[in-house]
């Protein structure tokens, strides 16, 4: 099992969800059994030795791979939802998109000073809600370790926008 045959497993959607963009869908990937070892895996591999306390997965499918991640890791997981999800008091952070805005939260007891924190998703893009999802744990004092993704959209400049923040893993890159 490889790297490559981690992107050969994701299916490219053409004009979706609107014409010109190219949605990577993992859904593909995530059915097979061996491919979505392989995803987890490779990623815990890379911050077993790092003594992460929670893992924060962005809605919804950062909960993918978040949930599984946490397992591996031993540690704690906390989401990061649309508003109206969370049961309990919130923390909000807006973020721009290509038009307009949106907005993510988290409970506000989720985290708390000196812990330290993965944050995982399925793609990078503009980096725009996982930027959003930084912005709220610095809230709370706790440390970002690290950003993880399974995919990155290199030409969309997420990536620069992140390692302000932390040091940034993909697995593979488009």
């Amino acid at each position: 099992m490889s790297l490559q045959d981690i992107q050969n497993s994701i299916r490219n959607v053409p004009d979706f969800p609107k014409p010109g963009i190219q949605f990577k869908d993992i859904t593909t990937a995530v059915k097979q059994p061996k491919i979505l070892k392989e995803i987890l895996e490779t990623i815990a591999a890379q911050f077993k030795s790092q003594k992460i306390d929670y893992v924060v997965g962005i809605e919804s499918r950062g909960f993918i791979f978040g949930t599984a991640l946490a397992y591996l890791l031993g540690c704690g997981f906390v989401p990061v939802r649309k508003p109206g999800k969370l049961p309990a008091d919130v923390i909000s952070q807006e973020y721009a998109l290509e038009y307009g805005t949106d907005k993510i939260e988290m409970h506000k007891d989720a985290l708390h000073t000196g812990d330290r924190v993965l944050v995982v998703d399925d793609l990078l893009a503009t980096g725009g809600t996982a930027a959003a999802a930084a912005k709220l744990i610095n809230q709370t004092g706790a440390e970002i370790i690290a950003f993880a993704f399974v995919i990155e959209l290199a030409d969309l400049g997420g990536r620069q926008l992140l390692e302000d923040y932390a040091k940034v893993c993909s697995l593979v890159k488009y």
